[in-house]
């Protein structure tokens, strides 16, 4: 049952991929349904039996690589952190999957779409699930491979293929941080990259240093920093996050699988797995705090002005990220990962709504061009809504019961000796992020649905509400927004509940978790009022009319960087990618490449034999004088040469005589 839940995407995969021309349509959908709905009836018993029943199962299966003392092995871990990932990877992929019939039944190339979001279920499965550091290796490069290949569906388009090199190259960044932290681990753990025998040795080796001329580096900081590194790059943390909103160039349905249940969620489950090795390092923990606040107040903040309707959420969902990331450097793990179990669900409302109205009005991504969609698509207004809501933490939603315990838990540390300046800037910043994440919200709704329209006639026209295979996933999603958070609150933050124990370390000093239960009644109504305030703001810059706000034209330059995503992309380009190109232009191609290797190598080799040979083929001229005068030039250069030779000859011998004589003598 536990490798059977990893295999069937795989088979599903294969099966749909090279077999797709005769399956056709039918064909492939009722495999990859099968296999899907299979994998995610088969978690459902495995949570059963791992998370409600505290037992946690080990399967090995093979040697995989013997070396001196490197020993490794094919090994699964199923644990509590486990069982949650898998309900949330297979249940989100089953309705992806289910979702994609109707979304991209006419698309000829069908079954090599099925084909790629079943492997790349099968990768994140694969990363999960492992049991050490190289298998989860595997999965991490599995699933950045398997986004190339699904943002790049449509290869036709330019924008995507950008998009696509784009995502792989920043995430090679994240991804030479992780082959870091094996290399040190490999040496610092004797060879071994075992989850198991590496955290029952943090202890004994956080005294180990790495020197290097006069500087002495803490081994377990260092491997904790390169892993935070890889994390940044897939969760799409400030400075690596460019990759994010430009991934929305492939289908709805690739944005939703991404961002909702694989690929950005794959950072902070890494975070959560080596709770054990980052908590022996507080630099690491404060460093975790900054890039997280920083992030989700920043996301929030560029997602205001952004009008792609995709792109709004895409930077959504970095912001959440954020709150995730410092929400693990606060040493709330179980909260990072029950609020990253909440966002799944409205995650994927969100961007299969947007499909839904891509949909319905003709591929149109833009929210200045739409409006009044309400009338013509109701039930994809009422299910958006519902997830805007649980996003922004609407009471008694899904993500009120997450996202107001990690600023509650960032209030505490506020006022600790430990995170005292970093708790108070996740604190002020995560909740000035509520504000920002109402207002986009809300920004969003009043774009798309409630203002006046501004396509024309004939789009218009043609609007139509999905079919009921694309809102039967919107509904069951709906359904999980509303109820989920309040069903495993318990699970996941009950007082006295043992099941994490075996799975997350949480260091006794930093462990301030229920202390939010017992903060200022006016310090939890903060987060709330930020939420009102944003919702505020947006209904009443809706109803002003623009010209009475010539007084914003102050802002407008703010406004204009805040469009341009802060003109990452455009410094990124000229202080790091165009001096690279043209160093490899200039340099590499034209006086190495093009110039010093060639001259000494194949090029330079022909060019010598070619004037060789024309300078032989001039001194053949056909006359006798010159023939004559060829020979006795020869003669005399040899003649010279042998007479020079033999008076350095004899004057040797001379030297060899003298020698001999002093020593008979």
């Amino acid at each position: 049952m536990y490798l059977t839940i990893i295999f069937l995407p795989l088979l599903s995969s294969l099966s749909v991929g090279f077999c797709g021309r005769w399956l056709g349509f039918y064909g492939s959908c009722f495999i990859s349904m099968t296999c899907l709905i299979l994998s995610f009836v088969l978690s459902v018993l495995i949570f059963f039996e791992i998370s409600l029943n505290n037992c946690d199962v080990f399967i090995e299966l093979f040697y995989w690589l013997i070396s001196d003392n490197i020993l490794i092995k094919w090994n699964f871990l199923f644990d509590n952190l486990t069982t949650t990932m898998l309900i949330i990877v297979t249940f989100i992929s089953s309705l992806v999957h289910f979702y994609s019939i109707e979304y991209m039944k006419y698309d000829p190339h069908f079954p090599r779409f099925i084909s790629f979001l079943s492997i790349f279920t099968f990768f994140m499965l694969i990363l999960v699930t492992s049991g050490n550091l190289l298998q989860l290796f595997v999965g991490w490069e599995g699933v950045g491979l398997a986004s190339y290949l699904l943002i790049s569906f449509w290869f036709t388009r330019l924008s995507a293929n950008k998009a696509a090199l784009k995502a792989l190259i920043v995430n090679r960044i994240g991804d030479l941080g992780i082959l870091m932290a094996i290399i040190l681990m490999a040496i610092i753990f004797e060879g071994t990259l075992d989850f198991h025998i590496i955290f029952s040795l943090v202890p004994l080796v956080n005294d180990y240093f790495l020197k290097y001329f006069s500087f002495s580096l803490n081994y377990i900081s260092l491997i904790s920093f390169f892993l935070v590194v890889g994390a940044i790059g897939k969760s799409a943390q400030l400075g690596l996050h460019t990759w994010l909103p430009d991934a929305m160039e492939g289908p709805t349905p690739v944005s939703a699988l991404i961002h909702a249940a694989t690929m950005v969620t794959a950072g902070v489950f890494l975070i959560i797995r080596f709770s054990p090795l980052l908590e022996f390092s507080i630099i690491i923990l404060n460093f975790l705090i900054f890039i997280g606040s920083v992030t989700a107040f920043f996301a929030a903040f560029t997602g205001t002005f952004q009008h792609d309707l995709k792109k709004v959420i895409a930077y959504s969902t970095c912001s959440q990220l954020g709150y995730m990331i410092f929400c693990c450097g606060l040493s709330c793990y179980n909260i990072s990962l029950f609020h990253l179990f909440n966002h799944a669900f409205f995650k994927a409302l969100l961007f299969l709504s947007a499909g839904s109205v891509i949909h319905g009005i003709n591929n149109e991504q833009d929210m200045r061009k739409m409006g009044s969609l309400i009338s013509f698509l109701p039930t994809t207004y009422s299910l958006m809504l519902l997830g805007s809501l649980a996003l922004t933490g609407f009471p008694f939603l899904a993500g009120f019961y997450s996202k107001d315990i990690i600023l509650e838990a960032a209030n505490v540390h506020r006022n600790l000796n430990i995170h005292s300046f970093f708790g108070t800037l996740a604190c002020w910043l995560g909740t000035l992020s509520t504000l920002f994440t109402s207002f986009y919200s809300f920004r969003l709704l009043y774009l798309t649905f409630l203002n006046n329209n501004n396509s024309s006639r004939k789009i218009l026209q043609q609007v139509h509400e999905s079919s009921y295979i694309l809102i039967i996933p919107l509904i069951i999603l709906g359904i999980c927004s509303i109820f989920i958070g309040y069903v495993f609150k318990e699970f996941f933050l009950g007082i006295g509940v043992d099941c994490w124990n075996n799975t997350i370390f949480i260091w006794p000093n930093y462990n301030y978790t229920f202390e939010g239960e017992f903060l200022e009644t006016s310090l939890k109504w903060i987060p709330f009022f930020c939420t009102f305030l944003g919702f505020l703001i947006a209904t009443c810059l809706n109803l002003i009319n623009v010209r009475f706000l010539n007084f914003l034209k102050t802002f407008h330059f703010l406004f204009f960087i805040l469009n341009k995503k802060w003109y990452f992309d455009f410094l990124y380009n000229k202080i790091l990618v165009y001096p690279l190109l043209n160093f490899g232009y200039l340099i590499s191609y034209k006086n190495l490449d093009r110039g010093f290797i060639e001259l000494i190598g194949p090029v330079g080799t022909s060019s010598i034999i070619k004037k060789s040979s024309i300078f032989l083929n001039r001194l053949q001229t056909g006359q006798l004088v010159h023939y004559i005068f060829y020979i006795f030039s020869g003669l005399f250069l040899i003649s010279t040469f042998l007479l020079t030779n033999l008076l350095q000859f004899s004057n040797y011998l001379v030297l060899i005589f003298f020698i001999t004589l002093f020593y008979l003598n």
